[in-house]
């Protein structure tokens, strides 16, 4: 398409007039996304959503169908709706939002006549997996973000089902930055069947013409000596540690500066030593964890602030004190230098040096400089509240954090999130102090100032978080560093990742034709495996009007060698600029205890599922919505002949047929029914035979022996219980993949086999007076159901049980001065809220440090 003249406007049948800003890269990009299914390189602020929305335009009016668009969270899902609504000349009902906070019968009403949607990819999965929604009619699908297609993210499971499901599929992948090396670039894209790399970076002269000097400034602070008191007090306790863990084998190193690399590999030791039977892998876990507290102390006082490390401590003293709390958490608040360093930080009253610096950066920014608007990053909600009361002494600031819910403190409802961005926009207050989630790629206005509040390890998001400024004027950038800290090291890893990125970036653009080589090489072997012809995707119940586009290329998708249907029209400028009202960034991978992150869960508790169909040949799997967790449900789904049905099952995990009910047990999930938990086994037993005549309990993994200090004898009786006395068939795994086989053959036998039907019923049955009061004393920590008996027969009521003195307790058969002790803690203890359910006060949940996941 001829070049014309910087105030043209894009001309097609199904985008607004005069909307869309004609620049000669984006329809480059868009025309080579238009012929395979391609992965867009382009950096922040330069209009990706615009490349996708163009191909969007040019599918729906060639090809029909509907377009599905995915974005990581729930705000930024909400920003590309308002952008294609104004951008498509199509009516706003023809665009629908699908979050988790859409009913799933809605959203299986709605996607029946969308012509456009716009979801976050979990809610997609379930509706997958749920056989609420197809594929099969849709003709573009855009993966926002999608160096987030790696692992188990459902963006991977999407782009399988789509590839396998569509009649005439096409795939757009939009990220900035896309992966820190070319190994993860290959990956992403063969995860999500990319055959096309397009990469222009800001030396392409296309480019260069909307893009601003970004000039990036090292501030260096040296922390005041009580600062430093409180982190010398808490390594102190890290060395010591690590001389524990050094005499156990499982570590050299006592230096608390150690890596996380390093800490990774003592907790693979530790794992193994727990593998082996050997008791002290168990402690050495626990000291595991009493380290990776304290770095997070160390890390929030160096790099963050005193308030945040003071409320941090706070957190671990409520979790040390409440019910069923982990040795690690009562050693690390009893510990002297730890309780040196707590009082340290209470009686800390200077600033800290950072906040004293972000006070002065404003200054000279918003004051003598004249600017408008400044953003500040920081990675702890802690920081985020606190530099907000700091500074509102002096400007008009705001908080911009996550939907959830944190001890002590609330989140921002999405409804919030965007009124105070609209009105940071108009002018209404001139700083925002945010979490990491205004990282992804919400529609933040240029500012004048991006200020760190700290480095941030992660190219991805160094790099997006930079693009906050720059867009329509030179920018600046300052990073705050506190110098011999932590601050330093992130400072290293970011300069040698985000030049390792750019780096592969241009070697990229140098190979790229050899990499879709590769990429298209390994896409055909696919297609072909799965039946298609010369790596042509068919499929019987194609759209009526895919016929009428071009042929189709590698990969299914349509070719196109340009798109010459697009015209350009001259018009008036009206300062307008639509192309960067969607950008898209990655949001934090960060373990900290409250580190910002956003994402989009389905939690309804009624699901709506599409009907069972007559088809004889078709196998059924009704999965308790509960059990999304595991990747079985996905795994199922994608098994030719198979369909998954999603429900809230009153009884089992998964149906198999009108007489088989599988309850699925991990190793820990079963050894945690024998020593007290909060699920009774032997009562789901009971429900499963009492509305099942095959009722299956399967436990799945490794060192059911070995796990636990449990009695193998007292493993082999319950066992034999389930068996004997229940009726239920007790079998074994070995993993998730292996009782996914399992439940495909076990509704296979039963359906095609036995010709039984899928039928869901029954309902959990009411438990008896007796088996109540037994649940209620029971459920105490290190009592459990036969303890719980003793107590009762002696006592004589739950009442009697809860009012007894440790003495009186003690007295009764089986229990000793710890169990009476528990008790009496339990009754007598004042109770600590937490609405977020964490119970050690880190933010995940209730898990240890050491078990955060990514």
């Amino acid at each position: 398409m001829a070049a014309t003249s910087e105030d043209a406007y894009v001309d097609h049948p199904l985008l607004s007039p005069a909307f869309i800003e004609q620049r000669r890269y984006q329809l480059s990009l868009a025309s080579a996304a238009m012929g395979e299914h391609t992965l867009v390189c382009l950096p922040t602020g330069l209009g990706k959503t615009t490349v996708s929305l163009l191909v969007t335009a040019e599918r729906l009016h060639e090809r029909g169908g509907t377009s599905l668009m995915l974005a990581p969270t729930k705000p930024l899902v909400q920003q590309h709706a308002d952008f294609y609504r104004e951008a498509l000349s199509i009516p706003d009902d023809d665009i629908v939002v699908f979050t988790g906070e859409v009913r799933p019968d809605d959203r299986a009403a709605l996607w029946a006549d969308a012509r456009v949607v716009i979801a976050t990819p979990q809610v997609v999965e379930n509706d997958l997996i749920g056989n609420r929604i197809s594929l099969d009619r849709v003709t573009h699908l855009t993966f926002d973000e999608c160096h987030r297609a790696t692992g188990d993210y459902s963006y991977v499971y999407i782009a399988e089902r789509y590839l396998a499901d569509a009649a005439d599929p096409l795939v757009t992948g939009m990220s900035a930055s896309p992966g820190g090396d070319k190994e993860a670039i290959v990956q992403v894209c063969e995860n999500l069947g990319l055959s096309n790399v397009e990469v222009m970076t800001d030396e392409d002269s296309d480019v260069a013409d909307y893009t601003h000097d970004t000039e990036v400034e090292w501030n260096r602070i040296q922390l005041p000596d009580q600062v430093l008191d409180i982190r010398d007090a808490l390594n102190a306790v890290i060395t010591d540690r690590l001389e524990k863990l050094k005499e156990m084998g499982v570590t050299n190193a006592t230096s608390p500066d150690l890596s996380q690399k390093q800490l990774n590999g003592m907790r693979a030791d530790l794992q193994r030593l727990i593998n082996a039977g050997k008791s002290e892998g168990y402690q050495g876990m626990s000291i595991h964890a009493e380290v990776m507290k304290l770095r997070r102390a160390v890390e929030l006082v160096e790099t963050q602030s005193v308030e945040s490390v003071r409320r941090y401590f706070e957190r671990q003293r409520n979790a040390a004190r409440s019910s069923g709390a982990s040795k690690a958490s009562q050693r690390l608040v009893s510990e002297p230098k730890v309780r040196e360093a707590m009082r340290l930080a209470e009686s800390y009253d200077g600033i800290h040096p950072k906040f004293s610096q972000t006070r002065i950066l404003l200054a000279e920014t918003l004051g003598i400089g004249g600017g408008e608007r400044v953003i500040v990053f920081t990675e702890s909600r802690d920081t985020a509240e606190a530099l907000v009361d700091f500074l509102a002494e002096s400007f008009h600031v705001r908080k911009f954090v996550g939907q959830s819910d944190t001890d002590g403190s609330d989140g921002m409802t999405q409804t919030e999130q965007q009124e105070t961005l609209d009105e940071f926009r108009a002018g209404e207050f001139e700083v925002l102090v945010s979490t990491s989630v205004a990282e992804e790629g919400l529609d933040v206005p240029e500012v004048d100032l991006v200020l760190f509040f700290e480095p941030v390890p992660t190219a991805i998001r160094s790099i997006q978080r930079k693009g906050r400024t720059g867009r329509q004027a030179e920018g600046r950038v300052v990073v705050l560093l506190a110098e011999d800290t932590r601050d330093e090291a992130f400072f290293w890893i970011s300069r040698r990742r985000e030049r390792e990125m750019a780096e592969e970036l241009r070697d990229l653009k140098g190979v790229a034709d050899e990499l879709e080589r590769e990429l298209g090489e390994t896409t055909l072997e696919e297609f072909e495996a799965a039946g298609g012809e010369n790596g042509e995707h068919t499929t019987p119940d194609a759209p009526s009007d895919a016929d009428s586009g071009p042929a189709a290329a590698t990969g299914g998708s349509a070719r196109n060698s340009s798109l010459t249907e697009f015209a350009v029209t001259t018009a008036e400028t009206d300062g307008t600029d639509a192309t960067d009202d969607t950008d898209s960034v990655e949001a934090a991978d960060s373990d900290g205890d409250d580190t910002e992150a956003e994402s989009d869960d389905d939690p309804e508790g009624t699901v709506a599922t599409a009907d069972s169909t007559d088809d004889p040949d078709v196998v059924e799997v009704v999965v308790d919505q509960r059990e999304l967790d595991s990747t079985i449900a996905r795994d199922l789904s994608t098994r030719e002949g198979l369909r998954t049905r999603l429900e809230t099952l009153a009884v089992g995990d998964y149906v198999c047929s009108d007489r088989v009910v599988v309850e699925r047990k991990t190793v820990s999930d079963f050894l945690d029914t024998l020593t007290g938990g909060d699920r009774s086994l032997f009562g789901q037993a009971r429900d499963m035979s009492r509305h099942y005549p095959r009722p299956v309990v399967v436990i799945e993994g490794d060192g059911l022996y070995e796990e636990r200090n449990i009695h193998p004898g007292a493993i082999r009786g319950a066992i034999a219980s389930l068996a004997v006395d229940f009726g239920v068939s007790v079998l074994h795994t070995r993993d998730e993949t292996d009782t996914t086989e399992l439940l495909a053959t076990l509704a296979s036998r039963e359906q095609t086999e036995r010709d039984r039907t899928v039928s869901v019923h029954g309902e959990k049955s009411a438990k008896t007076l007796d088996e109540q009061q037994e649940y209620v004393v029971g459920a105490i920590a290190d009592v459990g159901p036969v303890t719980a008996q003793s107590l009762l027969a002696s006592l004589g009521s739950v009442e009697a049980v809860m009012t007894a003195t440790e003495e009186e307790l003690q007295e009764v058969r089986g229990v000793g001065t710890k169990t009476a002790q528990r008790i009496r803690e339990v009754v007598g203890s004042d109770y600590a809220y937490s609405e977020d359910g964490d119970s050690d006060g880190d933010g995940d949940g209730g898990k240890g440090d050491d078990e955060d996941e990514e």
